[in-house]
């Protein structure tokens, strides 16, 4: 039985941290990111491990200062015979790793060195990949660099969306974790150097990256809008309505000698929404939501809102 020490924040760590605690390891504490206000409301929130830390009758840390010299004193007062990570939210700085006596692993989503990161599902997705997976990993202080574990891999499916496979990822990393956990107690676990010269990088996703740039090809434009699931979502602007697109799919382009340009609505009538894209390629919109509304089809979007030849969708608002 190993003694561990387990840090997480979002949905995407509850399975992992699910698994542990029904395993015969002993989860010692439960280190995760402070309370913060979410949503709309701005309503000050716990992260969902912290939720089902409380829950379950774990201890429960959440430094601002990982360096803190308190939390520290009772990380080290634990006796952690290891560290799991799975997507605590920021970097562990060295004095930390060295604590437990195994050191730390990590539940990484994606096939390292491919997409190190905060938001590797979301950049597979974008990037158009056909499969991803999970690595278990050893943290060490570069960037999700160390040496790994084990790993599994899952097929992209050309509609399914970040949040769909993140979902599943978290499943099956889980899963993953139990097991390596085995070779390392039994001292027989492999650690396998990353290639670091074929290592992307998947940066945290910010607002701005939900803007939508149609002189993209439709087939890129389609990626993104599944990638950018669940947060922060594809966005454009009709004049001054915002919209938010939940499905695309590419259409026949409507290219020709002289294309629209992009972000023009070339068809809006018998409920399908179509829009140039670049390289002569078009976007057929399946669903969206105008601000302020709930998600709908194209079909009831265009019941509601009549759309004159040469409309333009942009990336941002007027006057942006």
């Amino acid at each position: 039985m190993l003694r561990l020490v387990f840090f997480g924040t979002p949905d995407f760590a509850v399975p992992t941290l699910e698994a542990l605690i029904a395993s015969r390891h002993e989860v010692a504490g439960v280190v995760t990111q402070p309370d913060r206000p979410v949503g709309r409301g701005q309503r000050v929130r716990p992260s969902p491990v912290k939720a089902l830390a409380v829950a379950r009758g774990l201890s429960v840390w959440q430094p601002e200062r990982l360096r803190d010299a308190g939390f520290l004193a009772a990380f080290q007062a634990v006796g952690a015979d290891l560290g799991v990570v799975a997507a605590y939210g920021k970097i562990l700085p060295e004095e930390l790793l060295a604590r437990p006596r195994l050191g730390m692993v990590n539940v990484h989503a994606s096939l390292l060195p491919a997409w190190r990161g905060a938001s590797p599902v979301q950049h597979a997705v974008m990037a158009g990949d056909r499969e991803t997976g999970v690595t278990i990993m050893r943290v060490a202080k570069a960037l999700d660099a160390g040496a790994t574990f084990a790993r599994v891999v899952r097929p992209i499916g050309p509609d399914e969306t970040a949040g769909d496979v993140e979902r599943d990822l978290a499943r099956l990393g889980a899963g993953l974790l139990l097991d390596v956990l085995e070779t390392i107690e039994r001292g027989t676990a492999v650690e396998t150097p990353q290639d670091d010269a074929r290592a992307t990088y998947a940066p945290r996703l910010t607002k701005d990256n939900g803007r939508l740039d149609w002189a993209l090809p439709a087939p890129a434009l389609h990626d993104r809008v599944r990638g950018l699931q669940p947060w922060p979502m594809g966005q454009a602007w009709l004049g001054g309505l915002r919209l938010t697109f939940w499905r695309v799919r590419p259409a026949p382009g409507h290219g020709g000698a002289d294309p629209p340009p992009p972000g023009t609505v070339v068809e809006a009538a018998g409920g399908r929404l179509v829009v140039a894209a670049g390289a002569g390629t078009s976007v057929e919109v399946l669903e969206l939501q105008p601000e302020g509304r709930r998600p709908m089809s194209a079909r009831d979007f265009l019941a509601g809102h009549r759309l004159p030849p040469g409309a333009r969708l942009h990336a941002g608002p007027p006057g942006s």
